[in-house]
């Protein structure tokens, strides 16, 4: 039985090997989370352009990009300052926040409601973008390989002392 997490001879019906950590996790989540996010949002948009036209359509498009820039800047983020400094990422993530919601209300209210867009349609999109970038995210994470333990050395591998 060679159960030594080294890839070699196969044990049963495979091989036994070192799986590894997820390489950029974060990045994988924004491009996972990104295209459903998307692809929610086109689907609704065709409701939206059938009942209100092309504002409506437009206005749902536009609540949606707003959610996934919004929880975009996050994962990069994470992405960026994680893999250098992952203990610092935390309090990184709290400013962010902090910043996204007060530059996004800023904005939101300095731009105000153009005349075209329509609330309900808007509304509707950043609910589709919310609800699909998390579950997303989720599924993401789910299939994460995050390393837990140190790789062994090669003492530890062989029994010697």
């Amino acid at each position: 039985m060679a159960s030594n997490a080294e890839s070699g001879p196969s044990t049963g019906n495979g091989s036994v090997g070192v799986s590894g950590p997820t390489p950029s996790l974060w990045l994988k989540l924004l491009k996972v989370s990104s295209l459903a996010a998307a692809a929610g949002l086109i689907v609704t948009a065709v409701p939206a352009l059938l009942m209100d036209g092309a504002p409506g359509a437009v206005s749902t498009i536009l609540g949606g990009l707003l959610v996934m820039v919004f929880f975009g800047i996050s994962l990069l983020v994470g992405h960026y300052v994680g893999r250098n400094n992952p203990s610092g990422a935390i309090g990184l993530f709290v400013a962010t926040y902090f910043v996204k919601v007060v530059g996004f209300a800023v904005v939101l209210f300095a731009i105000g409601r153009p005349e075209w867009l329509h609330s309900r349609w808007f509304v509707i999109g950043a609910l589709v973008a919310v609800v699909l970038w998390q579950v997303a995210e989720l599924y993401g994470f789910s299939k994460a390989r995050l390393q837990t333990f140190n790789d062994p050395t090669s003492t530890e591998r062989t029994g010697d002392v």
